[in-house]
C-alpha cells in the first residue's frame, strides 16, 4: 500500500468513527500486513483424530490442567477443507442494510481499538458420544472445547463503521472456506443484539499470537457464551439481514429441539430451534476416572467449571458419596465470566473401598448441570454431571490390577466393491470407524452422502450398507 492511501485510509476510518477519542484510539498497528503471518510453527500435540480430512482434533483430557488452553492442544472443527488465505489481497466485506457498505484491509481493522477476552470455545456436539442411543457424527467425548485468550476489535465497532439500519434483524457471516462436494457453504448467522454486544469480537489473535490457518486465520468471530458453532472462521463477508438467514446451517443443521423428544426420535429441523448459548457444565482434570489410591493420604481434587451467555458460572459442588451429599469446592483461578474456572477439593479418604465422585456447575441465574441428560437427535449440548469412579486401597503396591480377559476384536471385513469410490472420497474412513449405528441410521446417512456428492452406485448399495451395518454397529 503507498503512503498517501496509508494516510486516507486512517483518516477515513479516524471520520468514520469519530471524534478525538476515536482519534486517540488509531494507533500504528505492532504488526502490517506485510509481516503478519498465521501462528503455524506450534504443531498439535496428543491430539484425538476425529477426522484428518477435513480436520476435526479433539483435546485430551490433560489439556484441561491448563488455565489458558495452548494453541498445540486447541480442539479444531472444520466443516469443509482448510482454506490458505492471502494477506495481501484479504478484505472484509461488509453490507446489507448498511447506510455505506464498506470493505476493510486487514491493517484498517488492526488499527481500530483494540480488546481482549478470554472466553471458552466448545462444539455444540462436544460429548456427543455419551448420548444413547447413538447418532451420527463427530464422536467428541469431552475434549471438543478449550479456554483461550482472544484478542481483536468489537463487532459493533466494525459495523458502526457502515451504519446498520435500523430494520436489521440478524447479520450473517460467511468465510473463505469452500464446500466439499455438492455441501452446502458454510454460513451462520447470529441476533443483531448480539452482534452488538461489546463481547462480541472480530478476533485476529489466540493467546496473544496470530491465529493460526486452522483457527481461521486472519480473522475470525468470537461469540463468547454460544457454542462454537457461531463462531465463523476465516471471515471475508458480514451482511446485515432484516429477517433470520434460511441457508443450511441455520435452518437444517444445529438446531435442537425446545423440549425433551423420546430417545431415538426423529424431529423435524422446523421443529426445532437454532443452538445458542452455552449451558453450566463440569470436567474432573485429576484423578482420572478409575484411579487407585491409598487410604488417608491426600487427594487433591481439581476440575474446570463453565457456563454460558454471561451468566457467571457459581464455584460449584462436589460429592464422594455418589451423589447423596454435597459440599463446597475453592476457586483457583479465574480470568472472567466466559472464561472456565479451576477449582478445586482436598480429601482424605476414610477407608477402603470403591468411591463415586461427582462434580457440578452451575450459573447465576440458579441453572445447574442435570444429572441425567435430556437426549436430543443431533447430539448438542451434552452437559450432564460429570463423574468419576476412585477405588481406595489399603496399599498401593499390593493393589492388584485387573488383567485385560477381553477377546480380541474380530478382524474387520474387507469394505465391498464401491465402498472406496463412495465413502472415502471426501474424507477418510476415521469418520466411519467412529460412527456407532442402527442399519435404519446407516441407510439415511448414505442417502444424505449421496446428496452431498457421494458415487453411491446402486449395483454397490445394498453392499455397503450390510458392511457399514455389521461393521459398525450401535454401542
Amino acid at each position: 500500500m503507498a503512503m498517501n492511501e496509508k494516510l486516507y485510509s486512517r483518516r477515513n476510518m479516524m471520520r468514520l468513527v469519530g471524534g478525538a477519542a476515536a482519534a486517540s484510539a488509531v494507533l500504528p498497528s505492532l504488526y502490517s500486513a506485510t509481516t503478519w503471518a498465521p501462528n503455524d510453527g506450534k504443531k498439535k500435540i496428543g491430539m484425538i483424530v476425529r477426522s484428518t480430512r477435513p480436520e476435526d482434533l479433539e483435546m485430551p483430557m490433560e489439556g484441561f490442567q491448563d488455565d489458558i488452553t495452548p494453541v498445540e492442544r486447541l480442539f479444531v472443527r472444520t466443516h469443509h477443507y482448510t482454506p490458505k488465505v492471502n494477506l495481501a489481497t484479504w478484505k472484509l466485506k461488509i453490507g446489507g442494510l448498511v447506510d455505506k457498505p464498506l470493505e476493510l484491509t486487514f491493517e484498517q481493522i488492526q488499527k481500530m481499538p483494540k480488546v481482549e477476552l478470554v472466553a471458552v470455545m466448545e462444539c455444540a456436539g462436544n460429548g456427543r458420544s455419551f448420548f444413547k442411543p447413538s447418532m451420527a457424527g463427530l464422536q467428541w467425548q469431552y475434549g471438543g472445547v478449550g479456554n483461550v485468550r482472544w484478542g481483536g476489535v468489537k463487532l459493533a465497532d466494525v459495523l458502526k463503521l457502515a451504519g446498520v439500519s435500523t430494520n436489521g434483524v440478524e447479520v450473517l457471516f460467511d468465510g473463505a472456506d469452500v464446500p466439499v462436494g455438492q455441501q452446502s457453504d458454510f454460513q451462520r448467522s447470529i441476533p443483531l443484539t448480539k452482534a452488538l454486544s461489546p463481547e462480541t469480537m472480530l478476533a485476529y489473535e489466540l493467546n496473544n499470537e496470530p491465529l493460526p490457518t486452522s483457527h481461521g486465520f486472519p480473522v475470525r468471530l468470537v461469540v463468547p457464551g454460544w457454542a462454537s458453532d457461531s463462531w465463523v472462521k476465516w471471515v471475508t463477508g458480514i451482511t446485515v439481514l432484516d429477517k433470520p438467514f434460511e441457508g443450511f446451517y441455520m435452518k437444517s443443521a444445529y438446531r435442537a429441539p425446545a423440549g425433551p423428544v423420546k430417545p431415538g426420535t426423529a424431529v423435524d429441523a422446523a421443529a426445532m430451534q437454532p443452538v445458542t448459548r452455552l449451558h453450566p457444565k463440569s470436567v474432573i482434570t485429576f484423578p482420572a476416572d478409575n484411579a487407585k489410591v491409598k487410604v488417608g493420604e491426600t487427594v487433591n481434587i481439581r476440575g474446570v467449571v463453565w457456563s454460558g451467555n454471561g451468566n457467571p458460572v457459581t464455584l460449584g459442588k462436589i460429592s464422594l458419596d455418589g451423589g447423596s451429599s454435597w459440599e463446597d469446592v475453592r476457586p483457583i483461578t479465574y480470568n472472567g465470566p466466559y472464561a472456565w474456572r479451576t477449582v478445586g477439593y482436598t480429601w482424605q479418604p476414610p477407608a477402603e473401598g470403591y468411591y463415586r465422585i461427582l462434580l457440578r456447575a452451575g450459573d447465576h441465574t440458579g441453572e445447574s448441570q442435570p444429572h441425567v441428560q435430556a437426549w436430543n437427535p443431533s447430539g448438542y449440548g451434552w452437559n450432564v454431571t460429570q463423574s468419576i469412579g476412585i477405588e481406595v486401597v489399603k496399599d498401593l503396591d499390593s493393589a492388584a490390577t485387573p488383567a485385560n480377559t477381553a477377546a480380541a476384536a474380530a478382524e474387520t471385513p474387507a469394505p465391498p466393491a464401491g465402498f472406496k469410490s463412495a465413502c472415502v472420497t471426501c474424507h477418510e474412513d476415521d469418520v466411519i470407524r467412529q460412527q456407532k449405528l442402527s442399519r435404519t441410521q446407516w441407510d439415511r446417512e448414505i442417502d444424505k452422502m449421496a446428496r452431498w456428492g457421494a458415487n453411491v452406485k446402486p449395483a454397490d448399495r445394498a453392499a455397503i450398507l450390510d458392511y457399514l451395518s455389521k461393521t459398525y454397529p450401535p454401542r
